[in-house]
């Protein structure tokens, strides 16, 4: 892949905000008319859906410290003795969830969030494996993709054998720049040791698959210095990175106000910052997935796109687009049969919910038939880079350049700009459109087109 690059004046148009689009609609479509009821009747649906794979998530919303630069839903404290609580609540959601669900309904993949998910003990940890295996129906033949987010930090070599006893075998570590300066600046301080450690520890293991997140555009990064830090992520030979544009919303996320301003690099500098990166990561092999994500080229991930089978959910990127994904904890989204779900995002609610034999629903949308085909159409170009008109008219029943008529007439300046090809019943992005895929997923976000001022919401897309 050669290197990308914008012309000044694409750089000033394209450089605007909006989603990430791990969902469509996005979040803030969500409403409080949306109940409990709505949500059990999309899993009764989803259960009449010929047994249709599970997918469970569940937030730990507690942190030791509190990284700046966070965007999560999370609790900073060092009272561990705050975990347990969560847990008996936790596991009277699950319980709950289950009762919703026919029991033979194999759950393909498990993911722990948060937060940081090993603030809970390995004995902690056990007990939430066992209460979920008591009530869904969990795989044994470890051929599911059982993951879980830890922070260096917080886990040692003997609870990294520990979480794979318990049945996990895929790890996300928490990296995000290796430079001292960067990492005082955003309040982490994680020395490279326990990163490699960690790492080392995950393979004497045999975990299936370790990942590492990093974030460029973090105060007082430079060029040279996030190149240094991923020249060093390379020579562990991780399965998959994750490279997040890091989002400044001061006024959303109050951690954030903490962070010098003049302490940032500039937009010009963060897209050279990106574009080195992939030039780094392809020439060591890596396959750029997508937006914010790279694979080795043998990792399922990378052979899930090339096989148009790729995903994209609250997590990312993801190999199982047939999973119904049910989400407790915490602020978590579930989605299930063409339904979006919030849990609250204030613990003494979620309490106060499950004390009272209730699902913490508060907000969530049923998607319409216009909804599912613009979600449809977003995921494919996020995914896939390209979309055949033909296949969407057969699984929607449309015209497609009728009903997309402005959208494709909005599309034809990003063709000019090399982003794009429009041909006579096909759309593929180029290279240099892929950099850019939020901006033409944008194009088809009716509610952006209908509700402009929502962008001040999103994060800059360079």
């Amino acid at each position: 892949m050669n290197t990308l690059t914008l012309s000044k004046e694409q750089f000033e148009r394209y450089n605007t905000s909006g989603p990430r689009y791990t969902s469509y609609p996005t979040a803030i479509e969500f409403h409080e008319q949306f109940s409990q009821s709505d949500y059990e009747t999309a899993a009764r649906r989803s259960n009449a859906d010929n047994n249709k794979p599970l997918s469970l998530y569940y937030h730990i919303p507690f942190c030791d410290t509190v990284c700046f630069y966070c965007a999560c839903n999370k609790i900073a404290t060092k009272d561990r003795t705050k975990a347990e609580n969560y847990l008996n609540a936790l596991f009277k959601e699950i319980e709950i969830q289950s009762g919703l669900y026919h029991k033979d309904r194999v759950v393909d993949q498990l993911h722990l969030g948060g937060g940081t998910p090993t603030f809970i003990s390995l004995q902690q940890m056990q007990a939430l494996f066992n209460k979920t295996a008591q009530h869904f129906n969990l795989r044994n033949d470890d051929k599911g993709e059982y993951s879980i987010e830890i922070d260096p930090r917080e886990c040692s070599t003997e609870m990294v054998a520990g979480l794979r006893e318990i049945g996990f075998n895929r790890l996300s570590l928490g990296v995000q720049d290796f430079d001292a300066q960067v990492q005082k600046a955003v309040n982490r301080i994680q020395p490279e040791e326990l990163t490699y450690r960690t790492i080392e520890a995950a393979r004497a293991n045999d975990f299936h698959s370790v990942s590492v997140d990093l974030i460029y555009g973090l105060p007082l990064q430079s060029i040279d210095s996030f190149a240094i830090t991923l020249d060093k992520i390379i020579a562990t030979s991780v399965d998959r990175i994750s490279l997040f544009n890091y989002a400044h919303l001061p006024h959303v996320f109050k951690p954030q106000r903490r962070i010098n301003e003049d302490q940032l690099p500039a937009a010009e500098d963060k897209l050279i910052i990106f574009n080195q990166s992939i030039q780094q990561l392809t020439d060591a092999g890596y396959v750029y997935v997508g937006m914010d994500h790279f694979a080795k080229a043998d990792d399922p991930m990378a052979i899930a796109q090339i096989n148009g089978e790729l995903h994209r959910n609250f997590q990312g990127y993801s190999t199982h687009a047939q999973c119904d994904m049910v989400a407790m904890g915490v602020s978590s989204i579930s989605e299930v049969n063409n339904v979006y779900s919030q849990n609250t995002k204030v613990l003494e609610e979620y309490y106060d919910a499950l004390q009272h034999n209730r699902l913490p629903i508060q907000k969530g949308i049923q998607l319409s038939a216009d909804d599912m085909l613009r979600k449809h159409i977003i995921e494919q170009l996020m995914c896939n880079f390209q979309l055949d008109y033909a296949s969407i008219e057969a699984s929607y029943n449309i015209n497609f350049k009728t009903y997309f008529k402005n959208e494709l007439q909005s599309l034809q300046s990003m063709h000019d700009d090399d982003l794009l090809i429009l041909e006579e019943n096909k759309l593929s992005i180029n290279l240099l459109g892929r950099l850019l895929i939020r901006n033409i997923c944008m194009i088809f976000d009716i509610y952006l087109q209908n509700e402009k001022t929502k962008g001040q919401r999103f994060s800059k897309v360079i």
